[in-house]
Formats: structure tokens, C-alpha cells, sequence
């Protein structure tokens, strides 16, 4: 192996060391925030893919794959990431008093 192979391994290894420690230490009151933020991070990896993949004159197949595949899965990460971000807030929200009340009679189910 190269050492410049074995510098990024080394590189990515302890990066996942890193974010691992850090997220574990993140208090539950900030989940929904720290989320929003990765949520944004990804939309640029996203970003980023579409863009090399356009630029590429001659792209290999297994280029294409590894792009189509990193342009999926970041698509799915921040749709997703989004909805549970979303429904995470909402929790957070009050009850709306009238809300109940209009949806009965929307429904006729109302006494």
C-alpha cells in the first residue's frame, strides 16, 4: 500500500474516532439543531456530487457508480433527515385549542 492510501485510512479512521466521541457528548436538547446542521452539510455533499458528475467528460462506470450511489444515498439522508427534524419540532409545539374543535366539525363528527 501507498503511504498516501494508508495516511487517508489512517485520516478516516480517526475521524470516525472523533465525530463518534463528539456526538456522544451532545445533550439531548440539541439533538434537533446539530441535526439541522448535518442536514445542510449533506445537501452540499449532494451538491457536490451532481456537480463532479456533470463535469465529467469520460466518466468510468465505476465512477458513475460510486456517484449515482453517493447522489442516492444523500438524497435520502436529507429528505429524511428534514421529515425526522421536522416531526422532532413539532413535538415541541402546543396544542392548538381551536384545532380540535374545527377538525370534528370538518369531519361530522361533532356533537
Amino acid at each position: 500500500m501507498s503511504s498516501e492510501l494508508l495516511s487517508n485510512i489512517a485520516i478516516l479512521v480517526l475521524a470516525g474516532f472523533v465525530g463518534f466521541a463528539v456526538i456522544s457528548k451532545v445533550p439531548n436538547t440539541l439533538h434537533t439543531p446539530l441535526m439541522s446542521g448535518t442536514n445542510a452539510i449533506h445537501g452540499i455533499v449532494l451538491l457536490g456530487a451532481i456537480v463532479v458528475l456533470g463535469r465529467e467528460e469520460t466518466p468510468g462506470v465505476v465512477d458513475t457508480i460510486i456517484l449515482v450511489v453517493a447522489i442516492a444515498f444523500g438524497t435520502i439522508n436529507v429528505v429524511g433527515g428534514f421529515l425526522v427534524t421536522d416531526r422532532m419540532l413539532g413535538m415541541f409545539k402546543g396544542k392548538q385549542p381551536g384545532a380540535a374543535a374545527a377538525r370534528t366539525e370538518k369531519d361530522g363528527s361533532g356533537s
